[in-house]
C-alpha cells in the first residue's frame, strides 16, 4: 500500500464515523489547549513578578533592620543583643562605600493631606533627592526634593498623580500650600503616572525629606536604605562593604539584612519557573487521557471495520501495512487535535491579555512545543496496542466476521 493509500484509509476511517472522531479530536485539543494556557499563567506570573522587580530601579541593594537569621531564638542573644535602628547618619556613611552611586534612606508612614477643606488618607514616603532616581520615578510637572543636608527636614513635598487630580483638579499643584498632619508643606513637584507596584500605588504618594517625616512620625529609625551601586558587576562588592560599615557603626554587631536585587530576582525566577512546569505536567495529564480515549476510539474503529482489514489481508497487505495504517489514523487525529488545541490555547491566552493588560501571559516556547509533542506521542503510543490487534486479525476469521 502506497502512503497516498495509507493516507486515504486513515482519512476515510476518521471521517466515516465524524462523531467519534470528533470526540477524540475535542479530548486532545482540550489537553493542549490547557497546557497552553495554564503554561501562560505561570510564565505570565513570573514575568509580571520579575518586570515589578526591575521597575523598582537597577542594582538595587537594600539595607533592612535587623538581623535574618535561621539559628533559632537563643535567649542569651535577647538579653545582651539590642538592635540597633538604622538611622540617617548609617545611611550617610554608606555614601562612602566603594563602588556605591546613590544613597536614599527611607522612612514611611501614614497620614492625612489637606488642601481648601479635601481631606484624605495618604502613605507618605520620607526620603532625600536621590530618592526618585534610585526607583526610576519621573517627574510630570516641577521638581524633585531638595538636595539639602538630610537632617534639615526642609517644608516640601512631591506628590502623586491621583493626589495631584484629587486635590486641585484642574489647578496646577506646584507651589500651593499644603497640610500633611500637622505641618504645612509647599508642592514642589508632581510624580508621572505609573500606577500599582509592589503593593504601593505611587500616583497615591506623598514623598517629603526624612528629617521631617521622622519628626511628623516622632520616630528616629528608618524603614529601609536603598543603594545604587556603579554597575552590575559591583553589587557583590557594594553588599560586602554595607555590612563591613554597618557592622563597624554598631560595635561590632550584625543586626541588619542585606539583600540584593538580583537575589530577590533569582528566587522569584526560580520559584514561579518551578510553579509553571509544576501547572504545565498537571496539565499534561489530561493529554494521557485523552491518549487513552483515542485508544478506545481506535479499539473500536478495528472492531468496525474487521471485514475491510480481512480484506486487505486477504488481497495480500502484510502485517506491517495494516499496523501503519491504525497508527496513521491515530496520529491524524492527535495532529488535529493538538492544531485545534493550540489554537484555543492561543485564544484564551490572548483573551487572558485583554482582560488583564498588565499581565504578560504568553505561553513559553518550550510549553507549546512540548504540548504538540506530547499530544502527537501520546496518540501514537495508545495507537500501538489497536493497531496490533488490527495487524494480528486472521483473514479468513476476519471476512467471516464481516
Amino acid at each position: 500500500m502506497r502512503l497516498a493509500d495509507t493516507l486515504r484509509f486513515a482519512r476515510d476511517a476518521a471521517t466515516g464515523y465524524p462523531l467519534r472522531t470528533a470526540l477524540s479530536v475535542l479530548a486532545m485539543s482540550i489537553g493542549v489547549a490547557a497546557v497552553v494556557i495554564l503554561t501562560a499563567l505561570g510564565d505570565g506570573a513570573r514575568r509580571y513578578v520579575v518586570g515589578q522587580f526591575s521597575s523598582i530601579g537597577t542594582n538595587l541593594v537594600i539595607v533592612l533592620p535587623g538581623r535574618s537569621g535561621t539559628g533559632g531564638f537563643n535567649p542569651a542573644n535577647a538579653i545582651t543583643t539590642t538592635p540597633r535602628d538604622l538611622t540617617i547618619d548609617d545611611a550617610a556613611a554608606l555614601l562612602r562605600a566603594a563602588g556605591v552611586r546613590r544613597v536614599a534612606p527611607l522612612a514611611v508612614g501614614t497620614s492625612e493631606i489637606n488642601f481648601g477643606g479635601r481631606l484624605r488618607e495618604v502613605m507618605v514616603a520620607g526620603s532625600v533627592s536621590d530618592f526618585l532616581p534610585i526607583r526610576n520615578f519621573e517627574l510630570a510637572q516641577g521638581s524633585g526634593l531638595p538636595d539639602d543636608d538630610w537632617g534639615r527636614g526642609a517644608p516640601v513635598a512631591v506628590i502623586g498623580a491621583t493626589i495631584r487630580d484629587e486635590l486641585f483638579g484642574a489647578e496646577p499643584a506646584v507651589g500651593k500650600l499644603i497640610r500633611v498632619g500637622d505641618r504645612r508643606l509647599r508642592v514642589v513637584g508632581v510624580l508621572k503616572s505609573v500606577g500599582q507596584g509592589l503593593g504601593m500605588n505611587t500616583d497615591e504618594l506623598v514623598i517629603i525629606p526624612v528629617a521631617l517625616a521622622q519628626a511628623m512620625f516622632n520616630s528616629n529609625t528608618l524603614f529601609r536604605i536603598l543603594i545604587e551601586a556603579k554597575s552590575r558587576e559591583a553589587i557583590p562588592e557594594v553588599k560586602e562593604r554595607a555590612l563591613e560599615i554597618l557592622r563597624q557603626r554598631h560595635r561590632g554587631e550584625e543586626d541588619v539584612t542585606v539583600i540584593t536585587q538580583d537575589a530577590i530576582l533569582a528566587t522569584f525566577d526560580k520559584l514561579l519557573g518551578t510553579l509553571t512546569l509544576g501547572v504545565a505536567g498537571i496539565a499534561a495529564i489530561s493529554l494521557a487521557v485523552a491518549g487513552i480515549l483515542v485508544m478506545n476510539v481506535m479499539l473500536v474503529a478495528v472492531t468496525q471495520r474487521t471485514g475491510e482489514i480481512g480484506l486487505l489481508k486477504a488481497l495480500g497487505a502484510p502485517a506491517r501495512t495494516i499496523r501503519l495504517a491504525f497508527l496513521t489514523e491515530a496520529a491524524m487525529l492527535s495532529t488535529v487535535g493538538a492544531l485545534v488545541g493550540y489554537l484555543l490555547g492561543e485564544s484564551g491566552a490572548f483573551a487572558l491579555r485583554q482582560f488583564f493588560p498588565v499581565f504578560p501571559a504568553y505561553p513559553p516556547d518550550w510549553a507549546v512545543i512540548a504540548g504538540l509533542g506530547t499530544a502527537l506521542g501520546t496518540g501514537l503510543l495508545f495507537g500501538v496496542m489497536p493497531a496490533r490487534r488490527a495487524a494480528r486479525l486472521d483473514p479468513v476469521q476476519a471476512l467471516m466476521k464481516h
